[in-house]
């Protein structure tokens, strides 16, 4: 899995073409993974504004706005693939255009079987 990475301040300081840039470069990218078939899914998130945070302690529930962690660069989508090493995945994460401002991590989805 490919977990995308940005920096909301980073990205709203970005031009619009810079963001257009980003946008249709990842666009690219994933339009070609479909067609190779390496694509298994993947979305854009919501902004962290729209976040809820879950925490039960004691039986007792909490829910915050906001992301769980106070971090500058936040989860903004994911892109879920298909391939045959982890040196495909990273190479793939290599192009995606958010690695070139941020952060991308490749992390494998664990086989718990059935």
């Amino acid at each position: 899995m490919l977990l995308i990475y940005q920096n909301p301040d980073a990205w709203d300081a970005l031009s619009e073409d810079d963001r257009n840039a980003v946008m249709n470069d990842a666009t690219a990218i994933f339009e070609e993974l479909t067609a190779s078939g390496e694509v298994v899914g993947g979305e854009p998130l919501a902004p962290a504004g729209a976040t809820k945070t879950v925490r039960v302690r004691d039986g007792v529930a909490t829910v915050t706005d906001g992301p769980f962690i106070e971090s500058k660069e936040q989860f903004v989508g994911y892109c879920t693939v298909d391939v045959k090493s982890e040196e495909r995945a990273v190479e793939i994460a290599k192009r995606w255009p958010d690695a070139r401002y941020w952060a991308l991590e490749v992390r494998p989805i664990l086989d718990i079987g059935e």
